[in-house]
């Protein structure tokens, strides 16, 4: 369940964010991702939970993955070669599809939760997809300056500050998260989360704090100093390292989840 969320939602993630990388980064930027989209997407489907319980939110969870994955693999098999008035259509179906898959997943995995802990949830994956997503295609952008020497800096500035703004927005939300479980925890309903981060089995919240929001905060601000500079091949180190901190995070973001049922 948790390589299934998140390779889903780094295939979503990178979907996502491609609307806000300009045109002139070229046709075979935008092959490139589209295509590693669709591939990480139908590489989520070979780790599904086995589940006999075809329930309705399990339905729409697959098929609208299932999809936006085609609405992505068929973008990809068109840009730059043809059929380009039908692209705007396969954007928008992606889209809606990735979207209704991503609030489906979050009412199965904290299925019988309160209706506040499901739409933290959901908050919790749709930031969780844009913080992966923005990372992804700022690390890529910024190689594709090798590629594309004479492209201007000002677009690698304008994905990372949609990075900046996706980790913000991610911090938010799982200190909201945080807050609402200490906060709504009764005696005799088990395990306190306050007693969990503060046990020995909340090494892995630690761990899930300080790779997935703290060093990515750090890291993409150095990043936008850089990129200021128009120093793009650093920026592109510190952005290796970065994408590597936000998977970190995120797949124990996950993991802690299903084990905790807090959306961190």
């Amino acid at each position: 369940m948790v390589l299934f969320l998140f390779l889903a939602h780094l295939g979503l993630g990178i979907m996502f964010t491609l609307a806000f990388v300009s045109r002139e980064a070229g046709v075979k930027f935008f092959r490139f991702n589209a295509g590693l989209a669709a591939i990480l997407i139908a590489a989520a489907f070979t780790f599904r939970p086995p589940d006999a319980a075809w329930t309705a939110a399990r339905l729409v969870a697959f098929g609208a993955l299932g999809l936006a994955g085609l609405a992505i693999a068929v973008y990809w098999a068109t840009v730059g070669r043809a059929l380009a008035s039908i692209r705007p259509a396969l954007v928008a179906v992606a889209w809606i599809g990735g979207l209704a898959a991503i609030v489906a997943q979050a009412i199965v995995a904290i299925d019988g939760s309160s209706i506040g802990v499901r739409i933290l949830t959901v908050a919790s994956f749709l930031s969780s997809t844009l913080l992966l997503g923005g990372a992804s295609t700022a690390m890529i952008l910024g190689h594709w300056y090798l590629i594309l020497p004479s492209m201007q800096v000002s677009h690698l500035q304008s994905i990372v500050k949609v990075h900046i703004a996706s980790m913000v927005v991610r911090i938010v939300v799982v200190v909201a998260a945080v807050v609402v479980a200490i906060e709504s925890w009764q005696p005799g309903l088990g395990g306190s989360f306050r007693h969990y981060i503060l046990s020995v089995g909340g090494i892995f919240f630690w761990q899930r704090v300080l790779f997935g929001l703290a060093g990515p905060a750090v890291l993409s601000y150095l990043t936008w100093e850089t990129a200021k500079i128009r120093s793009t091949q650093s920026a592109t180190g510190i952005l290796y390292v970065d994408f590597f901190t936000v998977v970190v995070g995120e797949v124990l973001a996950k993991y802690l989840l299903l084990a905790t049922r807090v959306p961190v």
